[in-house]
């Protein structure tokens, strides 16, 4: 894969934008586009070439990464603004968008009737990762499609081949269930450790190293102690997220008690003003069911 490989990045926000210049740090030549123009601009700096419309953004690329809000939105994108109708047979579109698996096999099948592969390939690592080139690419597929890319996957962190069209979205999912259940308890902790009359910072660093320690207690746990839930990822994600996985656990008749009381609590912060807010911030939540005079 050279770096003169042209690639098209559609959705240069919180984690498209480091993404897309982590490709531009590599050497690839990459065009951008984003829905509030504004987010896209500031790229220019970094060596890209700014498109005005995706059908524009794609045209002569042969690798186009999505990142967008949704599955309606990525819908939108491929087939309603001329994505799929600009690319050549035998373009690859990557998906990194967090969406149900259901819609990410119904997309792999309409590109393949043009001849366009499709990989779904969601992210874990946050805007940190993102930045770094160590996100967790978790690609359904064809494994082929995936080899083919290893070079650029490589810019953005580390990708693993996890089964066919959808089975990205669904360990994606799985991902996030083990984020939003690890971020309650995290919070429940610091809630019940400052009750008690200890330190909350003291006691972060107390377990780290211990069989507490994660990557939420490093990050996550130090925002909490900071009070700083300025969002790398916002609480109305999480709950996105969250409802996609009890919507999948309904169908396959699954019964998942952390998973559904866990996204009960990211329902009422998000009711409650706290969508915009990083998803630490539900610590928030659980300091309002446990006022303290």
């Amino acid at each position: 894969m050279s770096g003169k490989t042209k690639i098209a990045f559609l959705g240069t926000g919180l984690m498209g934008a480091p993404m897309a210049r982590r490709l531009l740090g590599a050497g690839f030549s990459v065009t951008v586009w984003n829905r509030d123009a504004a987010k896209a601009e500031p790229l220019a700096a970094d060596g890209a070439d700014i498109a005005a419309s995706p059908a524009d953004a794609v045209a002569g690329a042969a690798i186009v990464f999505t990142m967008l809000t949704n599955g309606q939105a990525v819908s939108e994108v491929l087939f309603e603004r001329g994505v799929a109708d600009s690319l050549a047979e035998g373009r690859i579109v990557v998906d990194c968008s967090s969406i149900a698996p259901q819609i990410a096999r119904e997309h792999a099948r309409r590109l393949a009737e043009k001849g366009i592969r499709h990989l779904d390939a969601p992210v874990s690592g946050g805007v940190v990762g993102a930045a770094a080139g160590t996100l967790a690419i978790m690609a359904g597929g064809d494994g082929a499609a995936v080899e083919s890319l290893k070079e650029v996957f490589a810019v953005l962190g580390r990708v693993t081949h996890v089964g066919p069209s959808g089975a990205g979205q669904v360990c994606k999912l799985a991902n996030q269930q083990i984020v939003a259940v690890t971020i309650g308890a995290v919070a429940e902790a610091m809630v019940l450790v400052e009750a008690g009359g200890a330190s909350r910072a003291a006691f972060r660093d107390a377990i780290r190293g211990g069989f507490a320690e994660s990557r939420i207690l490093e990050l996550h746990g130090a925002r909490m102690v900071e009070r700083n839930f300025a969002p790398g990822g916002a609480s109305n994600n999480q709950l996105k997220d969250l409802n996609a996985v009890m919507a999948m656990a309904d169908e396959l008749s699954l019964e998942l008690p952390l998973t559904r009381q866990v996204r009960q609590e990211f329902a009422d912060f998000v009711e409650s003003g706290g969508g915009e807010q990083d998803h630490s911030g539900l610590l928030l939540q659980l300091e309002k069911l446990n006022p303290r005079n």
